[in-house]
């Protein structure tokens, strides 16, 4: 298997025949969004071939540096899941970049027992190939999530301030402290706020943010 790096057009297309398909409009980021963190050297999407025919794809947010990436969306291409690819691609990613921040929706008293399970079984499957679940929580846009990693590092403080960078290099102060609660710490009351917020002026780029996590394997 291998991962090759997506144009534009190629993302483009992807995002249409595949992503809004795989995903719900709530969980995924506008292409506009993706588009514009390519133009700053911040967005890696990738699409996975076998034997030279396109079998998945996985989009990840890069923090300044590149001290490894934020996996957002993680898929497998329908008529070609549960064969064991998306474990292959999550491989292929950790060696590539070294060290992979995730994060997955946290199960909630709110939300219908079909959903929690679902989220369950999302970190599951993260669980299963390599990933912990860190010692911290976030918040991001209202919504509550487990932060997951797999790599090297032991310290989860270490892994925070990764995680928290990738963020942070992008969206200002103002909009971090009122959107991004990373970490979320324990008994802080999640910032009730729209799924999407736009920013005028992110790090001196226009820019926006939604909840991550998607996966589709």
């Amino acid at each position: 298997m291998e991962l090759q790096m997506l144009s534009k057009e190629e993302l483009a297309a992807l995002y249409e025949n595949e992503m809004t398909i795989d995903f719900p409009k709530s969980e995924l980021k506008p292409l506009a969004a993706m588009l514009r963190l390519m133009d700053m050297g911040r967005y890696d999407p990738l699409l996975a071939t076998e034997g030279g025919e396109p079998v998945g794809y996985a989009m990840l947010w890069l923090p300044e540096g590149r001290a490894g990436a934020l996996l957002e969306y993680l898929g497998v291409l329908r008529g070609k899941r549960n064969g064991g690819l998306g474990t292959a691609i999550l491989g292929l990613l950790v060696e590539r970049y070294g060290q992979i921040f995730g994060e997955a929706e946290a199960p909630g008293p709110d939300a219908p027992p079909a959903e929690n399970d679902l989220r369950r079984r999302r970190i599951a499957f993260y669980e299963r190939n390599g990933f912990r679940v860190l010692d911290y929580q976030c918040a991001l846009f209202g919504v509550r999530f487990h932060c997951l990693y797999r790599g090297p590092e032991t310290d989860d403080r270490r892994v925070e301030a990764l995680h928290r960078g990738v963020y942070a290099g992008y969206f200002s102060p103002a909009h971090m402290e009122r959107y991004i609660q990373l970490p979320l710490k324990p008994g802080e009351a999640v910032k009730p706020a729209p799924e999407w917020v736009e920013e005028a002026f992110p790090r001196g780029e226009a820019g926006a943010a939604q909840t991550q996590g998607g996966v589709t394997v």
